[in-house]
This record gives C-alpha cells, structure tokens and sequence, in this order.
C-alpha cells in the first residue's frame, strides 16, 4: 500500500497535534499529513512537535469545522481531493450545572463537537466512496458511553456522535470505508486545562446552594485528581464523596454504587500513540497505563459496542 494522506483536525494542541505529529514521524513513511486548525497563529506548538517532517510529510493548513466554506477549501486543495484517513478531532467542552449554561453556549458546542464532524464526513464520504475505500477516525470519548456528573451537554454531544458513526459504519462497510471510534478518557491537554479554568470562574448564581457547592467543593477538586485514583472513574470518585457528605448530614444510609464495567483512563495522549498501529479496529478505548496488566489486556480494550 502506498502513502495514504491523512486529513486530522484540531491539531493546535493536545490529541490533535499529538497524532498529527506522530503519523507524520511514521518510520515507513505511510502517512502524509495534513493537519489543520481554526486559527494558524496557534500553529507554533505543532510546528515545533512536528521537526524535520514538517513540509515534508507533515502540512499544516487552515480548516473551521464550523465553516462548510472552509472544510470545501482545504479539501480542494488536496491534490485530487484525496482524503485516505479522516481523523476527526475538533472539539470543544463544558461543565457544571445546567442551570448555569446558556442555550446559546450549548447550541456552540453542538456545532463544534457533532455537526462539525457531519460536515467534515460529508464533504470526504462522496469521494471515499467513488473510490471504494477510507477510513473515518472520530475522536469521541469515555462520556459518549457514560453520561458524567456537571458534564451533561458535553456528553449528550458525544453520545449524539456515537450514534452518527455506529449508524453510518453500516452503509460505509458497503463501500469498503472503515469507521473507527476512540473514546479516550481524562487527557492532560491544553483542552482540559482550558475546561476546568473557565468551570472555576463560572458564575453559580444560576443555580442552588446545595449544587453549587457540590460543584465547587467535590466536583471541581476530585475530578482534577482523577489520574491519581487508579481504577475509578470521576463519577464514582464524585458520586461517592457526595453520598458520604449526604449521609454525615442527614444521618441516612446510602448504598455503595458498583463500579462502572469501563474504566478508560489516560494518562498521556503522546504516551499512548504507539497504540495506534494504526487505524486499524472499529471501536478503541484508551487506557492509562497506571491501570495495570488486567485492565489494559482485559475485556473492554475494543469495546462492548464494536462496529
């Protein structure tokens, strides 16, 4: 097989930038990458990850997933529009109460996080079909699978893209067009530095006492320790400490939850990209390597739901 051209978006930071550069160092020289931002002024981060590949397996262009023109733009530029490998990563988050968010807010993060990958899958799909053959790589996440305390809209939008690619994986199979979803867990990005410093500036007024302090007092400083707790996920780590505050002030009995079937922890995106050998599976969950030899060789690891 010769060199595929690998379209990746959100690639200014994080998971993004993280794949973008690794495909791009590839020893056997497979992928051509084309990795794209909204803003090319945030592209230093990239260009100084990328070294010696980059303009040379590595470009870097302008895309907005928000944008149909744009998406078209870059696409067209391609030389014959070939899009091999989609690897769909923009994205952005939001926590805390629902009270406090705006409509408008959530309607933003919808158009980032779910109607920008149907733009982006629509505008490749035609031509991955015409040639019987591709491969879409969306980034989802651990809450496309399990909604999330304070993480409602984020997750509702992750779900809404699990649903989308398991769906459409069915009509791509006819067209030999590979559909891959990765569900990592908590990554330590710029994204999620960004997320939890907006969440500690956020106006509560909007909302009770009682969730307010939920948010600020349990929510905000166990999910940050998150990749400290090795086998919990966030919402048993919060969920728990909740139901022991409850129960030390109203005097009641509270049942233990049982632990989640999953737990998709990560510690470090760039840790894991050897993991990617490549694009190969239909459904990948990322574990964090701090969660030992049973979780990362157990059941789980393709996920439940394969494609």
């Amino acid at each position: 097989m010769g060199t595929r051209r690998v379209l990746v978006t959100g690639c200014s930071s994080g998971i993004g930038l993280a794949v973008a550069a690794r495909l791009a160092k590839d020893e056997l020289r497979r992928f051509k990458v084309v990795a794209t931002m909204r803003d090319l002024g945030k592209r230093g981060a990239l260009e100084k990850a990328a070294g010696g590949s980059l303009n040379k397996t590595l470009e870097i262009k302008q895309l907005d997933a928000c944008c149909e023109a744009s998406i078209r733009e870059c696409v067209n530029s391609l030389p014959d529009r070939r899009v091999d490998i989609l690897v769909n990563n923009a994205g952005v988050g939001m926590i805390g109460p629902l009270e406090c968010q705006s409509i408008a807010a959530m309607k933003e993060l919808f158009d980032t996080n779910f109607f920008g990958l149907a733009r982006l899958v629509k505008e490749v799909l035609p031509d991955m079909k015409r040639r019987q053959s591709g491969h879409i790589v969306v980034m989802s996440s651990v809450m496309g699978i399990q909604g999330l305390l304070f993480n409602d809209v984020y997750s509702a939008s992750k779900f809404a893209v699990e649903g989308f690619c398991e769906s459409l994986a069915v009509q791509a199979l006819k067209f030999h067009i590979k559909t891959t979803l990765v569900e990592p867990g908590p990554v330590v990005t710029e994204f999620e530095r960004k997320v939890y410093e907006d969440a500690e500036k956020m106006d509560l007024s909007g909302t009770d006492e009682e969730t307010a302090r939920i948010f600020r007092e349990i929510y905000l400083p166990y999910s940050k320790k998150v990749d400290d707790r090795k086998g919990g996920s966030v919402s048993v780590c919060v969920f728990g400490h909740v139901a022991d505050d409850m129960t030390r002030k109203r005097g009641k009995t509270v049942v233990t939850l049982p632990r989640p079937l999953r737990y998709c922890l990560m510690n470090s995106f760039t840790e894991q990209a050897e993991g990617w050998e490549i694009l190969a599976g239909s459904r990948w969950t990322i574990f964090s390597a701090s969660l030992g030899s049973q979780c990362a060789t157990g059941a789980g690891v393709h996920g439940s739901r394969g494609i």
